[in-house]
C-alpha cells in the first residue's frame, strides 16, 4: 500500500472518480462527503494525505484545514497531515490564503488527473519523512533520558541529580572529564530533559578545527570574507537556535575565538566573519573539557572571564577506574547490544571475564571498555562470554591480586545481580528457540532437566508462555 487517504467532497461522482483513481494506483482511499463527516474519520484514525473540496455545506474545505492546523482528533496530532484544496472556482487570491492557511497544495476542477497523481504522490511522501524525523527525535530524546544512562556508583548518581536539577534552567554548563568518561552522553541529557529538547542540540569539536575554521565555523561567514567564501554560510550558533551549543574541548579555543565567543554569552549576539551586522541567538551553551583550566589560564592560554561565564555549573566526571563498581552494569549492556548487533546469542559474560574486568585500569574509559566487550563479542563462538583478554592490549594496568576490603565485597554483590539477570535472559531464550521444548533446551544448554526446572521456577519462567 502506498498509503491511505481521506477524500472529501458533496458530489458523490467526483469522490467516486478520485477514489476509483487512486485505489487503482496503490493509495487506501476513506471518503467522506463533508466536512462534518471527515471530523468523524478522523477520530482514532490517522491518514498520509487529505483531499478536500474548497466548498462543502456545514464546514467548507478551509474551515476543517483550519480544524486540523490547530486541534487534535482522538488524541492524535493532526497538524502535520498534509491536506490538498480543490476548487471549481480557483483564483491565484485564493490559492495563496489557502497555502497562507497550511495547506499542502492546492488543485482546481476539472481535476487533471495526472497532477493530482503527481501531488498525492509528494504529499504522502511528505507525510511519511515527517513521521521518520518525529520518530526519530522521540527515539533519541529516549536515548538521553537519564534512567538510560547507566550508573549504580554514588558519585554518579549525585551527577544524575544535578543534571535533573540544572536541566529544568539555561544555565551554562562546563564539564570536566578524561577523555571517554561521557561528557557529551551528559551534554545531550542536560539537552533532551530541558524545555529546549524539541529544538537543535549542534556539537562542535573545538580540537579538530584550526582558528579560522573554528571561528567560521561557529560563528559563519559573510559571501567573500575570504578568499574561497562563494555564499554566505550559517554558522553552528544560527544553527542552534532555540536549543543547545556543545562545545567540545574548549581548553583548545584560541584567544581570538574565545573574545568572540565571551560575547555571545555576555549579550547573546555575535558578527559572521567578515561581516558587521549583529545576529541575535537564544542558545544554551554547554561546554566540556578534559584539560586543566586552572592551569590553563595560569599560562595565559585560557580567559579567566570566558572560564567564569563557562563554569555557571561544572561537573566532573570520575574516570572508570574510579567506580569500578559500575563495570558489570555496563558489561552488561554493551555484551547485548553488540550481540544483538552481530546477531548473536551471548547470554552472559563468565565469573573469570568478569574477574578480570574489575580488575582493569581502563585508560580509556568507558569508551574503552566497549571496545572491549565488542571485540571479545566478535570473537566469540559460544553462547558465554569467556574470552577477554586484557593483558594484550598494554595499555591499562592489569591487578592479578584479587580484590579486598569492600571492594570485593561490591563486586560479589554486583556479580550476582549480572549474573542472575543474564541466566533469566539466557532461559528466556532458549526456551523462545525451541518453543518451550524443555528437553531441548536444557540439553541445548548442557545442563540436567531437574536443574532447568529449578532455574525456571526461580526466575519464574513458564513454558507454557513460549509455545
Amino acid at each position: 500500500m502506498k498509503g491511505s487517504l481521506l477524500i472529501i467532497d458533496d458530489e458523490p461522482d467526483i469522490r467516486l472518480v478520485m477514489s476509483a483513481n487512486l485505489k487503482k494506483e496503490g493509495y487506501e482511499v476513506e471518503i467522506a462527503e463533508d466536512g462534518a463527516a471527515a471530523l468523524r474519520k478522523l477520530e482514532g484514525r490517522d491518514f498520509d494525505a487529505i483531499i478536500v473540496d474548497h466548498q462543502m455545506p456545514r464546514l467548507t474545505g478551509m474551515e476543517l484545514l483550519d480544524h486540523l492546523k490547530n486541534e487534535q482528533h482522538g488524541g492524535l496530532d493532526r497538524t502535520e497531515i498534509p491536506v490538498i484544496v480543490v476548487t471549481a472556482y480557483g483564483t491565484i487570491e485564493m490559492a495563496v490564503k489557502a497555502m497562507k492557511d497550511g495547506a499542502y497544495s492546492y488543485l482546481t476542477k476539472p481535476i487533471q488527473y495526472e497532477e493530482l497523481s503527481m501531488q498525492v504522490k509528494h504529499a504522502v511522501e511528505r507525510r511519511k519523512l515527517s513521521r521518520e524525523v518525529e520518530n526519530l527525535r522521540h527515539a533519541v530524546e529516549e536515548r538521553y533520558q537519564l534512567g538510560n544512562i547507566l550508573g549504580k556508583n554514588p558519585q554518579m548518581q549525585e551527577i544524575f541529580h544535578l543534571v535533573r536539577t540544572v536541566a529544568e534552567t539555561d544555565a551554562t554548563v562546563l564539564i570536566h572529564g578524561e577523555s571517554g568518561t561521557g561528557k557529551e552522553l551528559i551534554a545531550r541529557a542536560i539537552h533532551y530533559n530541558s524545555l529546549r529538547k524539541g529544538r537543535p542540540f549542534v556539537t562542535v569539536s573545538c580540537s579538530a578545527l584550526p582558528e579560522t575554521l573554528l571561528e567560521s565555523e561557529l560563528f559563519g561567514h559573510e559571501k567573500g570574507a575570504f578568499t574561497g567564501a562563494i555564499r554566505q554560510r550559517i554558522g553552528r550558533f544560527e544553527m542552534a537556535d532555540g536549543g543547545t551549543v556543545f562545545l567540545d574541548e574548549i581548553g583548545e579555543m584560541s584567544m581570538p575565538v574565545q573574545i568572540k565567543l565571551l560575547r555571545v554569552l555576555q549579550e547573546r549576539e555575535f558578527e559572521r566573519v567578515g561581516g558587521n551586522k549583529p545576529v541575535k541567538v537564544d542558545v544554551r551553551v554547554i561546554a566540556a573539557t578534559h584539560k586543566d583550566l586552572h592551569r590553563a589560564m595560569n599560562e595565559r592560554l585560557f580567559r579567566e572571564d570566558l572560564f567564569y561565564r563557562l563554569n555557571v555549573v561544572p561537573i566532573k566526571l570520575p574516570p572508570l577506574r574510579d567506580r569500578l563498581d559500575d563495570v558489570p552494569l555496563l558489561a552488561a549492556h554493551f555484551l547485548n547490544k553488540y550481540s544483538e548487533k552481530n546477531d548473536k546469542r551471548i547470554a552472559m559474560i563468565s565469573t573469570e571475564g568478569l574477574s578480570s574486568l574489575m580488575r582493569y585500569s581502563y585508560p580509556g574509559n568507558v569508551r574503552e571498555l566497549e571496545n572491549i566487550i565488542e571485540r571479545a563479542v566478535i570473537m566469540e563462538k559460544g553462547d558465554i562470554l569467556t574470552k577477554i583478554d586484557l593483558k594484550r592490549l598494554g595499555s591499562g594496568k592489569y591487578n592479578k591480586q584479587s580484590l579486598i576490603g569492600n571492594d570485593i565485597e561490591t563486586f560479589r554483590k554486583t556479580k550476582t545481580e549480572i549474573v542472575e539477570k543474564f541466566e533469566k535472559e539466557y532461559f528466556t531464550r532458549l526456551l523462545r528457540m525451541y518453543n518451550g521444548n524443555m528437553s531441548r533446551a536444557s540439553e541445548h544448554a548442557g545442563i540436567n532437566i531437574k536443574n532447568f526446572h529449578e532455574k525456571m521456577a526461580r526466575y519464574g519462567l513458564k513454558k507454557e508462555e513460549f509455545k
